[in-house]
């Protein structure tokens, strides 16, 4: 017995040690440790997150969707919450249109303890992920990015990446005001991440409403005819401008090739770039009005000035002739400009000398940026007067040695449609309802030079011009052509193979309320502004006019 007795105080004493651990250790985690426990389980069960804001809608000038947000989710795993990886996969796969197999993968990992299965779920797919109610899965609010009309206006209205942010376009411009102020959430979850409550702390603000200047009607049809401009020549690129010059809003801003604005990612990235802002080109004959508009406010020449033109003109180290020879010519200022005549603008420019040139040609805006109200625009290239060569008077009143962008040439064109007065375009119309102002503008030349201009380029598409076939019946139209080189990256000189054919038109001549600038870079096939670009501006404002119900004269 005494051993007996011995054994069972022993196992005694053994129970009363372990016991006092116990007392010891739930003393230690209750008092010592609890604070510390305590929150460690709140920040596992309860956190609180960012609400998203929904992001602005925007709409053309006649309400029409381009751009919306609609409400979706993001799908993560807490992988060593995941009990069975296989079986969750193949829950999953069909909801998140992934294979199962790669989806175990991320779910068996135990080198992280969280990871992304999708982003911005549309939420039809994350109600029936969040119903099947599985361990480890949990799902966070978010926003999906929309372009209801795919390829209208891609690159104007620009894209948007997963943190909600404007990368480009548009979206990227004015961010600021279509991202809106993200709210907060307190959530509570269980041991298996499971959402227990749900509990607003501050309410997200949606972002701004936008309007823009696009009619959505001409902006498909400008980006058609592009489409075909680009079947028929195989250029590199074009892109189409159409404004109302009256105040510079752009009712269509167009390029090709066309994009998908829901995938900007699936095409290269020279068919994402806005070429209206952001392509440099010389600008060719189209510059030449210029030339002559500040000639005629000088009161160097009028209209009817005539000026004999041999076939060719030697200007210091150059000979320059006509685009196709001809003999010795006699023609009126208002000839020269209808049928393109470098010899004739060149000596038209002679009777401003190089410095008042200059001055003109910075005074209708080129050189600088327009002022528009989209990202990546391009200031373009205009030589110093004191960087003049002895034949630079030979090249830049016929539109070579300058570069130009597709909408600094439309916004100098507008200043002659409108009588006078040059003001920077613009793309958005109203926000939120309240119209936005007009741009404030200035006077570049009298309004009877800008009309005596539209009367010489009325010209341009009447018989001998270089555009004359292009017609619209009870309409008077006026324009001007361009068939630039390129230079040759290689050699540094002029292409003999590559060119930009432009054209630069407004309707009607007498009291413009339509503007439209095409440009093709690179057209093979055919390289001349009259016969490549003119058709194209004929075929948009053609429906412009009548969509616009713009009554013929």
């Amino acid at each position: 017995m005494p051993l007996l007795d011995r054994r069972i105080g022993l196992l005694f004493a053994v129970f009363l040690a372990l016991l006092g651990i116990a007392l010891a250790r739930a003393l230690y985690i209750g008092t010592i440790r609890g604070d510390a426990l305590a929150k460690a389980a709140a920040t596992q069960q309860v956190a609180t997150e960012v609400v998203p804001a929904r992001r602005g809608t925007i709409t053309d000038r006649d309400g029409v969707e381009l751009a919306v947000s609609e409400p979706a989710d993001d799908v993560s795993a807490t992988p060593y919450l995941v009990k069975d990886p296989v079986r969750t996969a193949d829950r999953l796969a069909p909801l998140l249109g992934k294979p199962a197999d790669g989806l175990v993968k991320q779910l068996a990992r135990r080198d992280t303890g969280f990871v992304y299965l999708a982003r911005e779920l549309p939420a039809a797919k994350a109600d029936a992920i969040g119903k099947l109610k599985l361990a480890g899965i949990a799902l966070t609010p978010s926003e999906r990015r929309e372009y209801p009309r795919e390829l209208t206006a891609a690159q104007v209205l620009g894209s948007v990446g997963t943190d909600d942010q404007g990368l480009s376009g548009i979206e990227y411009e004015r961010n600021s005001i279509l991202s809106g102020t993200p709210g907060k959430r307190r959530i509570v979850r269980d041991a298996l991440g499971q959402v227990l409550e749900l509990t607003d702390l501050q309410p997200a603000k949606p972002g701004a409403r936008l309007e823009l200047t696009l009619d959505s009607a001409i902006q498909d049809k400008a980006e058609q005819v592009l489409a075909g401009v680009g079947a028929k020549y195989r250029p590199k690129g074009a892109t189409a401008i159409v404004m109302d010059p009256r105040d510079n809003e752009i009712l269509a801003m167009a390029n090709w090739p066309r994009i998908d604005a829901n995938d900007p990612g699936a095409a290269p990235v020279s068919a994402q770039q806005n070429r209206a802002v952001a392509f440099n080109y010389e600008p060719g004959s189209t510059f030449k009005a210029f030339t002559v508009s500040g000639a005629l406010e000088d009161g160097k020449v009028t209209p009817e000035t005539s000026f004999f033109l041999p076939p060719q003109i030697q200007v210091a180290d150059r000979t320059i002739g006509e685009a196709e020879a001809r003999g010795a010519i006699t023609l009126s200022t208002s000839e020269i400009l209808a049928q393109s005549s470098n010899v004739g603008a060149i000596k038209i420019g002679a009777t401003l000398g190089a410095t008042r040139f200059d001055q003109w040609v910075r005074r209708f805006g080129f050189g600088k940026p327009t002022g528009v109200d989209l990202p990546g625009e391009e200031r373009g290239q205009i030589l110093p007067v004191d960087k003049y060569s002895g034949s630079s008077m030979g090249n830049l009143p016929i539109g070579q040695g300058e570069s130009v962008t597709p909408l600094q040439i439309a916004t100098a064109y507008s200043a002659i449609a409108n009588g006078g007065i040059l003001r920077s375009p613009r793309v958005v119309r109203r926000i939120d309802g309240k119209l936005v102002p007009e741009p404030p503008g200035r006077r570049v030349i009298s309004a009877k030079v800008a009309e005596q201009v539209r009367d010489m380029l009325k010209g341009v598409l009447a018989p001998g011009g270089t555009a004359s076939e292009v017609a619209i019946d009870g309409y008077h139209l006026a324009g001007k052509t361009g068939t630039a080189n390129k230079i040759d990256p290689t050699t540094g000189e002029y292409s003999k193979s590559k060119y930009v054919a432009s054209f630069v038109g407004f309707a009607p001549a007498e009291h413009p309320k339509l503007l439209i600038a095409v440009m093709v870079d690179e057209p093979e096939g055919d390289i001349y502004g009259g016969s490549v670009a003119a058709p194209a501006f004929g075929r948009i404002a053609s429906f412009a006019l009548q969509n616009l119900r713009i009554p013929p004269q």
